[in-house]
């Protein structure tokens, strides 16, 4: 979610607003710097471009894909050169997230807030061939708006982790027949409007963001969560938005966050959730990022040009042009924090 951050005076009988230009100071940041971007969405002077998803080609990992959202217009799938492999138009996705459902194939699905009143869970499957998408259809997740989105596999079900804006946070499996279905297995709870959502596919652990008070963390099935990592204007300005997660051995890794309110990106070492460095994306051969929305992560080799693995975040600026999304080499980050 964009917030201005605004200054207000008062003059005579009228009220005055002036926007401020300079983001809220949080910790130090180290730069890193994108080597790739991708091409703008196709909605300009909006704030349209929001979240993106990995698919890692094993075979041919130069090969790897993208899927991306254009909020007010549909989904993009890219290659890792930023270039458009297919674009698949369908109004008010917002987040995205996607699982290797093996002989069920390549399956992304994003939250749908067509209907501000019913949240959806839009359903397809991705060409890894041709580099398109196959809509499969859509099931219902709850009332409200929809908003954050992540999933895993749970042996042979596929899993789906809905962030509606009214902090309802719902547990779903999803059957993906002619006709997809959808049945609640849990039902969780954060205070206010969350977005950032990820699912550790190791034991499934739940990360939500509540935008405004942190990171909440779930375990494989309680219904109670505890907060993390808080909104506290140093590690995380609000707003809290993306999170990714990047697993390493039994226990360990990395959990990615978008600190908005200043630009920049936190990075907690699992399994602890203990604050473990900060970055930003700064210009470079490409622009800086700014006012990042969603995020993801994935370690493994993506070819000459990413290595150690990939990260990608959304630019809500972009230079003055239509909104995109930066890609970092992974290893690059984990140099510069010092791994």
């Amino acid at each position: 979610m964009r917030r201005d951050f605004r200054i207000f005076a008062l003059a005579g009988i009228g009220l005055t607003a002036a926007c401020a230009t300079v983001p809220a100071p949080g910790d130090p940041a180290v730069p890193v710097y994108a080597v790739a971007e991708t091409q703008p969405v196709v909605t300009a002077n909006e704030d349209a471009a929001d979240d993106p998803a990995i698919w890692r080609n094993a075979a041919a990992p130069a090969d790897s894909l993208i899927v991306a959202t254009d909020k007010k217009a549909g989904l993009y799938v890219y290659d890792l050169g930023g270039l458009p492999k297919s674009f698949t138009a369908h109004a008010a996705l917002n987040n995205v997230d996607l699982v290797d459902m093996e002989d069920q194939g390549i399956v992304v699905f994003a939250s749908d807030r067509s209907d501000l009143a019913q949240a959806r869970i839009a359903l397809f499957r991705l060409d890894t061939a041709g580099g398109s998408l196959v809509e499969l259809g859509s099931v219902a997740s709850g009332p409200g708006e929809a908003y954050g989105i992540c999933g895993t596999r749970r042996g042979d079900r596929l899993i789906v982790y809905t962030a509606p804006k009214s902090g309802r946070i719902g547990e779903w499996e999803i059957t993906l027949s002619d006709t997809p279905t959808a049945r609640e297995l849990r039902t969780m709870q954060v205070p206010s409007q969350p977005e950032g959502c990820a699912v550790d596919h190791r034991d499934g652990t739940l990360y939500i963001g509540e935008e405004a008070a942190g990171i909440w963390r779930f375990r494989s099935g309680a219904t109670a969560g505890e907060l993390v990592a808080a909104v506290d204007g140093r590690k995380i300005v609000a707003d809290l938005e993306g999170l990714a997660l990047v697993p390493e051995g039994d226990e360990g890794g990395w959990l990615y966050a978008s600190s908005q309110g200043d630009n920049t990106y936190m990075r907690y070492a699992l399994p602890d959730v203990t604050p473990a460095g900060r970055f930003r994306i700064a210009a470079g051969q490409y622009g800086s990022t700014e006012e990042t929305d969603g995020i993801e992560a994935q370690r493994g080799d993506f070819g000459p040009n990413f290595p150690g693995g990939l990260f990608i975040a959304q630019d809500g600026v972009n230079d003055g042009r239509a909104q995109n999304f930066k890609l970092v080499p992974l290893g690059a980050i984990e140099k510069a924090l010092g791994d």
